[in-house]
This record gives structure tokens, sequence and C-alpha cells, in this order.
């Protein structure tokens, strides 16, 4: 961690520095190997319920092994919490499962209810998720309203298609913008300035990227398609490059992937917090590479792959722990005086109803 400094002043913030350094993540992969496989079993064999109980113990072990300035973050939600929305989840599931088999018409009518709330199900479950996140002893708050969230999340990537995803950038900007903007620390909102050629920027970059991948997958599958047609034709032949290729194209195809994603995720990541401050209290600063990132995300593949899914925890480790090291924080004096407003108990059932109908809403 870089070193505290004390009183100095910043051109963002017109009180001293408190703290400046980068977030600390101190997780292992061993410790979480044992939550999570313990976590797998049970929810096994309590067919599914102990899920609830599974996901508070991840996420605890996240929360309270992330730091900033030796203070880590809680996770307040209880597992009795999660239940109850997950049940209420399934239970919204299974009905509209059925009705889309038994009557079609009225499961196209639940299907469109179904997108009308989705707006609503996007902010409950953020809200949720921020009044359950402390740092500090302040708690997080999301105050996101359904009028936004329904242009952000519906109208938006429906006017994409119609402009062959032209504006697909655009719309990615918006909601973005919409989830970050609408974060507050304790009574202090965060101020969020992103710019839409950001977006466009890194769409074209991760488009050239994915072409030039395109290129160099396609011809060693090539090379590898000549390599295997010999072989075929004779049999007394076959040699290790029969092996070799096929798991080389694969490696090749997994590398394609993650790089495309590190690519624009690096990209837009860092554009928002760098672009994100609390006004007086804190500011962030995001410098993760693309190319560390893909080289992550690549081993990350290949070792739960290869693994047969027992790498998993050591994969997210190691992504928890690079992306604390790309994040650097700076704390002014301001935030001493935060008030932890507290809100009205959130239901997790709308969290949970869009895991259910996937609906995946993270913050980056």
């Amino acid at each position: 961690m870089e070193p505290t400094t004390h009183s100095t002043e910043s051109p963002i913030a017109t009180n001293p520095t408190i703290f400046q350094g980068r977030v600390q993540f101190s997780g292992q992969a061993g410790e979480f190997f044992g939550i999570w496989i313990v976590n797998i079993l049970l929810s096994i064999l309590t067919l599914g319920i102990y899920s609830a109980w599974a996901k508070v113990r991840t996420y605890r072990y996240f929360y309270g092994n992330t730091q900033i300035d030796g203070h880590s973050f809680d996770y307040l939600a209880t597992p009795i919490q999660i239940l109850k929305g997950r049940i209420l989840a399934v239970v919204v599931f299974v009905i509209y499962s059925l009705v889309v088999q038994l009557l079609p018409l009225i499961g196209l009518l639940f299907a469109l209810g179904f997108l009308l709330a989705m707006p609503w199900i996007i902010n409950q479950g953020l809200r949720f998720n921020m009044r359950m996140t402390r740092h500090r002893n302040v708690r997080f708050a999301f105050s996101g309203n359904y009028g936004d969230a329904f242009v952000n999340f519906v109208l938006l990537p429906i006017a994409s298609v119609f402009t062959l995803y032209l504006l697909l950038p655009y719309a990615l900007k918006r909601m973005d913008q919409y989830l970050h903007e609408n974060i507050s620390y304790g009574n202090k909102a965060i101020n969020v300035n992103l710019k839409g050629e950001t977006y466009y920027m890194a769409t074209l970059i991760t488009i050239g990227v994915a072409i030039a991948g395109l290129v160099i997958f396609g011809i060693f599958a090539g090379i590898g398609g000549v390599a295997m047609s010999v072989s075929d034709i004779d049999p007394n032949n076959i040699n290790i490059s029969t092996i070799i290729f096929p798991l080389l194209i694969m490696a090749l195809y997994i590398a394609f992937l993650t790089m495309i994603s590190a690519v624009y995720q690096s990209i837009i990541r860092n554009h928002i917090f760098n672009s994100s401050e609390f006004s007086d209290v804190t500011c962030f600063k995001s410098d993760l590479k693309a190319a560390d990132y893909a080289i992550l995300l690549f081993t990350n593949a290949l070792a739960i792959i290869f693994s047969l899914g027992m790498a998993y925890p050591w994969a997210k480790i190691r992504r928890a722990r690079l992306l604390a090291k790309a994040t650097e924080v700076t704390i002014y004096s301001g935030a001493l005086s935060i008030i932890d407003t507290a809100q009205q108990e959130q239901s997790s059932f709308a969290e949970e109803a869009a895991n259910v109908f996937d609906i995946d809403i993270s913050l980056t």
C-alpha cells in the first residue's frame, strides 16, 4: 500500500487528503476453496435451500477481505432475507414457465409484463445490494427511478436494434451512467461524468482486436485442418500434431474471447472509475491494463476447464486481487463528516428475480 498522506491539497477537493493508496485484497485461494466446496455440497444436499447461506458467506468473505485505508467492507444481508426473496422469485419463474407451456398467448402477455417490470426489478435489486453494503459504518444507497430505468434498459436497447446497433455504445454508456450516478454513500451522492465517445472508441478498438484475432484464429485453424486431413488420409501417419492442434485451436479460441472481453472491460472500467467522485469525500483512479487482464482471464479459463471447475475459487481470488491492485482511492477529510442515512429495509426479491430471469446487473 502506498503511504498515507496528510494535509495535502488536491485539485479535486478543497479539504486535506487523509489517505491515498491502492485497494487491498487479502483473500486466499485455499481459504475460499474451503468455503466454496462446503457451499456447493450443502446446497446440493439441501436441494438449493442452503444457496442463500452460501451467497451470504461468499459475499462476506470477499467484502471482509477488501480494504481501503485499513477498513474493510461489510455485507449486511442475512441468509433468511436472501432465501425469502429467492423463493418468491423461483415461484414467479415456475408460474411463468407453466403458463408459457400451457397457454402460449397468456405467456406472451406475461413476458410483456415482465419486460415492463424489469426496470423495477433492476432498481430494487440495486437498492437491496447497496443498502446491504457498508464501509466505515456508513451504508451505501441507490436512488434510481422507474422512468429512467425504463428508458435506459428497455427503450434504448430496442432502439439500437433499429439503428443496426450503431446506437448500442451510447445505450451502454447510458446504462452505466444510470447505474453509477444514483449511488450515494451515506448522505453524499456520487458525481459521474461518462462520455459517449469513450464507449464508441472502446467498441471500435474491440472490433479491431476481434478482426485481428479472427485472422490469427483462421490461419491456425487452417493449418490444423490440413494436419488433421493428412492423418485421415494415412491412418499410419498419426502423430503428435493431431493431438496438439485441436488443443491449440481450443486455447486460441479461449484467448480470442478473453482478449475481446479484457480490452472492452478494461477501457470502460478505467473510464468509469476515473470519471467518478464523491465531492470532497473521495475520488478514484483505475489503471487496469488490458494485457494483464486478458492474461488473467485466459489462464483462469484454462485452469477451470482442465481442473473440471475445481480451480474456480483460485480464479475468483486472482481476479479480485488484480482488480483491487488496479484501483487507487483518495480520501479527503470530508469523509469524516458523512452521515449514515438509514433507509427502510429493502426486500431481496427483486435481486433474486433478476438472477433467476438472467438479468445480470452488476457494478463495474
